[in-house]
């Protein structure tokens, strides 16, 4: 990924809950975290709530010495702070780069709250999707969850990417990604001329098309940007069904990739080129 010696990036792995054993706790991003090693130092870490309210990195990233921002939204709403966004926003203003992934319906919601990279990612209640024809449940079988909730397939599976071209070098040699039976909905912004959708899945259900990933070149000295459908396509659950996940997940899982782990392969090379992309803070 870089010369030897070169300095490796430094990585802040944040999810936006404090630790609830019962949830989308860090800990349960423990794969990743390892996989993010093997290119990048990281600090992985839930959000603590300071005297003030804040989360005391999150409020401070701008100054903290990180080159990357992976941001876990895995909240119901207030994961994060006004002066935590002032923040972030700052960071990647100043070069840092930034990397927010979400999930269904409205679970996320609070990244709503940071601009640029936060407007791409669309809800239930708040920064509803532009069409109006996209406000429809995709999954029917777990009725309890609301739109967007893309079907690209049963947890511990993976589904086939549809790259759009020209290819972004993050997505070469990805064809596939882990499944998840009710993904969120991202889109480029209109008033980020520097973001653009780079790749797509198709619902199983229904056979609808939808976003998976935007991305934000970054201009004016800003920071790359990359938006996420879900956090499924990172969580331990779905590269490995055995390592568990909380009691409010009910559906029932594929044991594809437990049958076949080289189907994670592509995931993988997905993270290795997505930390190599973003690089370090210029």
């Amino acid at each position: 990924m870089s010369a030897a010696g070169a300095r490796r990036p430094r990585v802040l792995l944040q999810t936006t809950i404090p630790y609830t054993a019962d949830d989308w706790h860090v800990g349960r991003f423990s794969l990743l975290r390892d996989e993010l090693a093997k290119y990048a130092d990281v600090v992985a870490r839930d959000r603590a709530n300071g005297a003030d309210g804040n989360d005391p990195v999150l409020a401070t990233i701008d100054t903290g010495g990180f080159d990357q921002l992976w941001l876990f939204a895995v909240d119901t709403g207030n994961g994060i702070t006004k002066p935590e966004c002032g923040a972030i926003t700052r960071f990647r203003e100043r070069g840092g780069h930034v990397f927010v992934t979400r999930d269904h319906q409205d679970l996320g919601v609070s990244v709503c709250d940071l601009g640029g990279i936060g407007d791409a990612h669309y809800f239930h209640s708040k920064n509803l999707d532009p069409d109006p024809a996209n406000h429809v449940n995709d999954d029917t079988v777990t009725t309890s969850i609301s739109w967007p909730n893309y079907y690209s397939g049963p947890n511990g599976d993976v589904q086939t990417l549809a790259v759009a071209e020209p290819a972004h070098p993050v997505l070469a040699d990805v064809k596939t990604l882990p499944a998840h039976p009710h993904e969120g909905a991202v889109g480029a912004p209109a008033t980020q001329p520097d973001a653009r959708v780079v790749v797509r899945g198709t619902s199983k259900e229904t056979g609808r098309t939808f976003n998976i990933a935007v991305a934000f070149e970054g201009h004016d000295g800003s920071g790359r940007g990359w938006a996420e459908s879900t956090f499924h396509h990172f969580v331990d659950y779905n590269w490995d069904v055995g390592a568990g996940c909380p009691s409010f997940l009910s559906e029932p899982p594929s044991d594809a990739i437990a049958k076949n782990p080289h189907l994670l392969d592509d995931t993988k090379r997905y993270v290795r080129n997505l930390v190599s992309w973003m690089g370090l803070r210029s």
